[in-house]
């Protein structure tokens, strides 16, 4: 049976897209959904999403990664079903829909999405590094370069840390060159570097709040990942991050037929 789809990206964390509003897609075919992700044997892309129905809201989102199972919240996958959305569509002033971590909100502002994530009321500190949850579980490390991180190798050792099981972890590293941040990724699921990782970028941008000692108040952090520019904005007080919002693109590549 042809599957009509599209290909989006967020700065260059892509995915393919379907619309399963009539539930033609199984959920449990984690082998098609793998094979789909292959860039050599499928379409190729970091991850699968699918846009379904759900009472109370515009839509639901289903992601699943490129090992085919299913994933916890993708921040940059969530801003390229909002435009995915209003192409079929679905067009909102603003737009409610839930994911597996609950609800979100958006809107679309000249042609950049702005994404509610969820609040973050705890970070944990470690010896070098800090960990919190932003809809999926982030290890963050300040780094001199983060050029010179072998992402691959340590964000694996990192990932199947004992510490973090049986879930494991994404593992982020920044620096801050010439009054930029930048970021690099390692996710779990794809079990590579990924060009960007909004929940990854969100992680981060509250790491360094914590770790920048900054005053209460509301902030706009500017991350630079490796496949483009994303910014976080959030409330902060008392530790505490309310009104967190994950700001950038979210871009058609191609449509096609499967």
């Amino acid at each position: 049976m042809p599957l009509k789809f599209s290909k989006y990206q967020g700065t260059g964390n892509d995915f393919i897209i379907f619309d399963n509003r009539d539930g033609r897609i199984d959920h449990k075919n984690t082998q098609w959904f793998r094979h789909i992700c292959d860039r050599r044997f499928g379409i190729g892309a970091d991850g699968v999403m699918l846009l379904e129905n759900e009472a109370g809201y515009d839509f639901k989102m289903v992601y699943y990664n490129a090992d085919g199972n299913i994933s916890s919240m993708c921040g940059n996958g969530g801003r390229c079903l909002v435009n995915y959305a209003y192409r079929l569509g679905i067009v909102k002033d603003e737009y409610a829909f839930v994911a597996v971590d609950g609800p979100h909100t958006a809107y679309v502002k000249n042609g950049i999405v702005y994404l509610k994530m969820n609040d973050v009321l705890s970070v944990t500190k470690g010896e070098n590094y800090y960990f919190l949850d932003t809809g999926s579980p982030h290890y963050v490390q300040f780094v001199e370069d983060v050029m010179q991180v072998d992402i691959k190798s340590t964000g694996a050792a990192i990932r199947y840390a004992e510490q973090f099981k049986p879930g494991g972890t994404n593992a982020n590293f920044i620096d801050c060159l010439q009054n930029q941040l930048h970021i690099r990724t390692y996710e779990r699921g794809v079990e590579d570097e990924t060009l960007s990782c909004g929940t990854g970028v969100t992680a981060s941008a509250l790491a360094y709040a914590i770790n920048n000692a900054l005053q209460d108040g509301k902030h706009t952090i500017t991350l630079q990942t490796m496949g483009g520019e994303l910014q976080v904005q959030f409330d902060l007080k008392n530790g505490h991050f309310t009104d967190v919002w994950l700001i950038g693109p979210g871009e058609l590549v191609f449509e096609g037929e499967i």
